[in-house]
């Protein structure tokens, strides 16, 4: 399960558990949860979006106007479910929008392990689609044999290839598909570090660069380039051969801006990088 998801489970249980006499008294204790949820993983950008995005859902409602607080609770935990099923429910209806995409005797480029995009192509698959995957390794945690090893499980061909191989083989990709840590204001997105490379790679090649993401990933952040990131960093093995001066960088994560995608496939529905502003203002206001 998702972290975005879980914290959006939770946070609703703590609307069913809340003992608090006044809508206020419960509008602090879950924003008091949500910032306990953040802290565990304070770098973990779904994560806050998740938990944003819920606290403005659930309390976004004329529930908040009803003077008996048991009735007031009721249609919040109502909400919260809610919001909690769609959240749920997002992988597979992004699955079911993005399938249309994979043609027969393609070959898509995927790069380390995402949930969304696995669950895309077994639902491309499961309809008598055939085609193939290219998987980058996914240094420095290897996520891409996680994902070579579920797609071969599947039946779906697969190829593992380094990251640093992408230019190299991207003349034998039709498409290249990821998923995303979170979706930015200007329709760019933060990911897995290596993707930015390997959009530039696609669109020097003239290959369509798609991303499948959930709309709780949707975060109100504007980065303006790689060092407006959060950092985050992973541990790195570079072997006992490393002079003992020298530094090494290792952050986990880089941005892709808008220009170097092609579209987002999101529970939403199937979005240009434009128009996503446009939903977050749905979401957020």
């Amino acid at each position: 399960m998702a972290f975005a998801v879980a914290a959006i489970m939770a946070l609703t249980a703590v609307i069913k558990r809340s003992t608090a006499a006044t809508l206020m008294g419960m509008s602090k204790e879950l924003e008091d949860a949500a910032q306990a949820l953040q802290r565990v993983n304070p770098t973990n950008i779904s994560l806050k979006a998740g938990c944003e995005l819920f606290l403005r859902y659930t309390t976004r409602t004329s529930a908040l106007e009803l003077k008996d607080i048991e009735t007031a609770k009721a249609r919040l935990i109502e909400r919260g479910l809610h919001f909690a099923e769609t959240s749920t429910r997002a992988r597979q209806t992004i699955a079911e929008l993005g399938s249309r995409f994979i043609r027969s005797n393609c070959t898509v480029l995927t790069h380390g392990y995402s949930r969304v995009v696995l669950r895309l192509l077994q639902q491309a698959f499961s309809s008598g689609m055939q085609f193939s995957v290219i998987v980058t390794e996914g240094r420095p945690d290897g996520t891409g044999i996680t994902m070579a090893k579920k797609l071969d499980a599947e039946n779906i061909p697969v190829t593992l290839v380094l990251d640093s191989c992408v230019a190299y083989i991207m003349d034998r990709v039709d498409m290249v598909l990821v998923g995303a840590d979170a979706v930015v204001e200007n329709g760019g997105i933060i990911n897995k570090l290596g993707t930015y490379g390997i959009a530039l790679a696609a669109q020097a090649a003239s290959k369509p660069f798609y991303v499948a993401a959930e709309s709780y990933k949707f975060a109100r952040l504007y980065p303006l380039g790689q060092a407006d990131l959060p950092e985050e960093r992973k541990p790195l093995d570079v072997g006992p051969m490393l002079p003992p001066r020298a530094n090494v960088i290792n952050p986990s994560r880089d941005y892709t801006p808008p220009q170097c995608i092609s579209l987002l496939v999101t529970d939403l529905g199937v979005l240009t990088p434009a128009a996503v502003s446009d939903e977050l203002i749905q979401l957020y206001v």
